[in-house]
């Protein structure tokens, strides 16, 4: 029976220091046979006479739980200041339904947008749920559970899609409980997504538990876990007696969990024996099951588990199939490969045998590489390696041999090690005149400990392809005597013998060898002898980045590039990479050599890449570029690669002994195409006619963004900040979401802080980033800690977007040095779409709910030149025809019409490309008919790529749609060949569905050999 109690209003004064406060107060108390619900409201003022009054009001809840069955005993009430009644993990459907039997406060949302705060409490006898107070009958201010007729989790009611404030609630914590003949809905907001998630999973199973009796667990200690643990205890008990010492039980859990504090296990001994009124330091099996199952569940995974079984507490072969197929991207999966990883991950005897997975199985697997966020198609070499040199960024390494900064640090040869380990494929050698005529490498800042010439590439020659095959770049800083330049010649001849590429680049080439065919080879990059002049040896101007340091040592920045003897024999090592000084771009695209490579300072590629963007991509695709820190960078900090990469710059250099965010990127982005060193450019940066700027805001012509949907579910273990200080083991942690690549790409967004969880922390939030260029996005996880002394850093992972799997995936992170960090992950929840909702079925995720945004269209540019603009014109509708289909894919009539119409626009797509690319050469020519010149005839020109790359970009995206299209409609057949409608209804009907069929089937089949 409920009893409520209002008091009548308090008023009070009170004083602090010399501030004097006045206000009123009252509260509410309702109580029946579970909780005491205590509502306090307080209104105050700070009176400052006689000016100001600042009014306040504060609210707050204390819920007293009141356990029925221990209150004779005399059990302690437990008081709790939040929604959540009980810290206890959810562990079983008995502790979801427990918590709603002691209830907790739920926003109602009513469909004229009014949201009303309620208390919900589930009856004892599981009959009905409650709420109050209300303005209803007691007994009308309830929904019996037999009249429920559907749960569902997050904002999918048009009570919510058509509430106002609906944006300002969280999906995560949004259910509706569907009711009544007439499907009404009951719509509720939970105070988080945890609690959401144990209202949902309870009323499903008490909704199943009438329907499905056999499924369902009627107690915990019929579970299979249950059953599992009581083997494993029996194995461990010697004597047979039932119960073990604490010791071994607490060896016992931490040889079943690892990651588990030893502290952690006995505490929670403690609890429950301290529950049951017991002081012993033996454990029973009841108590040893209870423990495991509130140590190691997590009650993320459970609601997933019970989602996924349809709220069973185990899945079985069908249920762990849809699970790979709808949320994990899982392609071709059969029943005998989920029975196969059943097999290998369930813990119990009995799962494998009959072939289900239980809640502990599921974890191991949920952990395992199988269901790590890194696509393992990407460990491997995927991309196209015969393209030329310069189609490619090279990871590269900055004054490789240092292992502490530029200005004090000693030359080591570890330096060299890791950075071949790391597959580097561009490493610094600093060469000097040594004593005994043996050339050196050092730190010519600090000349303490100089490294042997011939020792260095000893190394080299040892780890060269030790990580990648593909070419290896040595970029020489040369500053021997003619003398020790022909031994470090014989050094290399003899070391390297074979493996140096020597040959004479041909005049009649216009772009450098592919990585493909330079395999095993090491090339030189280094200054060459005019090849005009035949001389054994002569002078030519030091290397770009050591004139800029002498010119910022002298504090003269006029003052003419040094020069430097180079023998003949050096310089003719050098063969696909003779370093050249940059001019301008115009100079360099009539006068420079494709095997000829310029090297930037940081300060004047930054500069070129804010001024001519466009100018400076289109220079990278035919020559190499190499960007190196600036000087002033005393303390070998690293410059934003990002920043260059968008430009083109293949070889950004590194300061590899240096870690931190920007190092962060550079590992993280050449793990792709199976690390091998090389990871191949966007198209659009390649082709030798189209358009883009390293600075676009917007969309990039020809490509189709995507949607990134990340949900920040959980993490685990996370450690202290190594460098925190005066702080005991507790930490508040967050997790940032960076986003890396063009400008209109970058962002970041951060989750709430959970208090004092280290553990196991919840997040539960969801998080949409647009991606207008995929191929050049990267995603970095930061995981820091809010309340530091010292350091925040925790861990951190980045990966290539284009390296994600979808679904439900651990994020193994790693620590501020770079290093993996044992059993320290994120739990995240990835999918990938195009804006409408599409896109490729292996990066879908059915979990991922999609909004809508208005339809943009692509724009061509009109380039001045009228005979040019009128080809351009043709393909107006055609682009706009090829946007409509593509956007309108997601019904089977539209996508039906893609296939049938696809090939007609396409056509008229690459028709008008061809044409236009027939002027290409006459562009200037006929610029000049116009009168455009200068400024205006580089925009004509400019414009004409812009057009050229929609043109391609879109003709591709249909294509690709095309295919997509084909694939859906594929599984559809499928799908109902395996459901029998092909075999059931009239005889007319069953003979248009199988016509149907074969038309899907026959399309398919004739279009694997067709134009698109």
């Amino acid at each position: 029976m409920l009893q409520s109690v209002k008091s009548p209003l308090l008023r009070f004064i009170a004083q602090q220091g010399n501030e004097w406060w006045e206000g009123i107060m009252c509260f509410e108390v309702r109580k029946n046979m579970n909780y005491i619900y205590i509502n306090i409201s307080i209104i105050y003022a700070l009176v400052e006479w006689p000016e100001k009054t600042y009014l306040f009001i504060y609210c707050f809840n204390v819920i007293i739980l009141q356990d029925p069955s221990n209150q004779k005993c005399g059990r302690k009430k437990t008081v709790s200041f939040s929604s959540m009644p009980s810290e206890k993990k959810i562990s079983s459907a008995s502790d979801c339904i427990s918590f709603m039997q002691a209830g907790c406060e739920l926003k109602k949302v009513r469909p004229n947008s009014r949201i009303y705060n309620r208390f919900f409490t589930l009856d004892p006898d599981l009959q009905a749920l409650r709420w109050e107070p209300s303005k209803k009958d007691l007994e009308k201010a309830k929904l019996d559970i037999s009249a429920i007729k559907e749960i569902r989790l997050g904002k999918n009611t048009e009570t919510f899609r058509n509430n106002g404030l609906a944006d300002q609630i969280s999906e995560d914590c949004a259910l509706s409980v569907i009711h009544g003949e007439n499907y009404e809905s009951l719509d509720l907001v939970a105070n988080s997504a945890d609690v959401a998630n144990i209202w949902v999973s309870g009323l499903r199973y008490l909704v199943s538990r009438s329907k499905q009796p056999l499924d369902l667990m009627e107690s915990s200690h019929n579970t299979p876990r249950f059953a599992w643990l009581k083997t494993v205890f029996e194995a461990a008990d010697v004597d047979g007696n039932g119960i073990m010492l604490e010791d071994t039980s607490v060896e016992l859990i931490k040889k079943l969990n690892p990651t588990l504090k030893e502290s952690k296990i006995r505490l929670k001994f403690k609890e429950i024996q301290k529950s049951k009124e017991k002081l012993t330091t033996r454990v029973t099996k009841e108590e040893f099951c209870e423990a495991f199952s509130e140590l190691c569940t997590r009650p993320e995974v459970y609601f997933l588990l019970v989602q996924i079984s349809k709220n069973k507490e185990y899945l079985d072969a069908n249920d762990l199939m849809l699970f790979l197929e709808a949320e994990q991207g899982v392609t071709h999966i059969t029943e005998e490969m989920c029975l196969d990883i059943i097999r290998r991950y369930e813990l119990s005897q009995e799962g494998r045998l009959k072939g289900f997975l239980a809640i502990d199985g599921f974890t191991q697997y949920l952990l395992s590489p199988e269901c790590d966020i890194f696509d393992p198609e990407h460990k491997k070499v995927v991309q196209d390696m015969t393209q030329p040199l310069s189609h490619y960024y090279i990871n590269s390494s900055h004054n490789t041999y240092l292992i502490e900064d530029q200005l004090r640090g000693p030359a080591d040869i570890n330096g060299y090690v890791r950075a071949l380990k790391m597959s580097c494929r561009s490493i610094e050698l600093d060469i000097c005149d040594g004593p005994d005529n043996e050339p050196i490498i050092c730190n010519r800042n600090n000349m303490t400990s100089p490294l042997s010439f011939r020792s260095v590439i000893e190394v080299i020659n040892k780890l060269a392809f030790f990580a990648s095959d593909y070419p290896l770049i040595l970029c020489l800083g040369n500053h021997c005597s003619v003398q020790q330049q022909k031994l470090v010649v014989q050094h290399m001849k003899r070391i390297f013998g074979n493996k140096l590429y020597t040959e004479t680049p041909l005049s009649s080439e216009a772009y450098l060898p592919s990585p493909e065919k330079l395999k095993m080879k090491i090339i030189v990059k280094g200054k060459k002898l005019p090849c005009d002049q035949d001389i054994l040896e002569g002078e030519v101007t030091d290397e770009d980045e050591e004139a800029e340091i002498s010119r910022r040592l002298s504090e003269d920045f006029s003052r003419e590039p040094k020069l430097i003897w180079l023998c003949k024999e050096l310089s003719d090592l050098v063969s696909l990479c003779k370093s050249v000084q940059y001019k301008d771009f115009e100079t360099s695209m009539k006068a420079q050599n494709y095997w000829e490579i310029c090297s930037f300072s940081e300060a004047e590629a930054s500069r070129i890449a804010n001024e001519y963007p466009e100018d400076f991509v289109n220079y990278n695709k035919k020559f190499l570029s190499r960007v190196y820190p600036s000087a002033m960078r005393i303390d070998s900090s690293n410059l934003n690669p990002q920043d260059f990469w968008n430009c083109g710059c293949q070889i950004v250099a590194m300061n590899y002994q240096t870690p931190g965010p920007m190092m962060d990127l550079h590992t993280g982005w050449f793990l792709q195409n199976g690390g091998c060193g090389y990871v191949l450019r966007p198209s659009v940066m390649r082709d030798e006619v189209s358009y883009f700027s390293a600075n676009t805001k917007g969309i990039v012509p020809g490509v189709s963004p995507q949607v990134l949907h990340v949900k920040i579910i959980s993490g685990q273990n996370f450690p202290k900040p190594k460098g925190a200080c005066a702080k005991g083991d507790v930490i508040d942690p967050y997790v940032c979401i960076e986003i890396h690549g063009i400008p209109a790409d970058c962002t970041e967004q951060r989750t709430k802080t959970v208090q004092q969880n280290s553990d196991n922390p919840i997040f539960d939030e969801s998080f949409e980033f647009q991606i207008n260029l995929p191929e050049l996005a990267m995603i970095r996880f930061v995981v820091l800690d809010d309340d530091y002394i010292g350091d925040e850093f925790i861990g951190q992972y980045t990966i290539p977007l284009e390296c994600l799997q979808p679904g439900y995936r651990h994020i193994p992170l790693r620590s501020f040095v770079g290093d993996i960090m044992e059993h320290v992950t994120l739990f995240v929840h990835i999918a990938i779409t195009n804006r409408s909702g599409g896109g490729k079925a292996q990066k879908r995720s059915l979990s991922v709910r999609i909004g809508k945004k208005a339809r943009e269209y692509t724009m061509l540019r009109n380039t001045g030149l009228k005979t040019i603009d009128d080809i351009f014109k043709l393909a107006v509708h055609p682009l706009r025809e090829a946007t409509d289909m593509r956007e309108n894919m997601q019904m089977i009539q539209e996508s039906r019409v893609l296939i049938e119409t696809a090939d007609i626009t396409h056509d008229k797509i690459v028709q008008c490309q061809k044409a236009g690319m027939e002027f290409h050469e006459e562009l200037h020519n006929l610029g000049t008919k116009e009168g455009l010149k200068g400024r205006k005839l580089s925009k004509a020109i400019e414009s004409f790529a812009w057009n050229i790359t929609v043109l391609k970009g879109q003709g591709d995206l249909l294509k690709n749609a095309k295919n997509e299209a084909l694939e859906n409609m594929k599984q559809i057949q499928l799908a109902c060949l395996s459901c029998g409608l092909s075999k059931t209804g009239s005889g007319h009907a069953d003979a248009k569905s199988k016509r149907c069929l074969e038309a899907i089937q026959e399309k398919d089949t004739g279009d694997e050999n067709g134009r698109l």
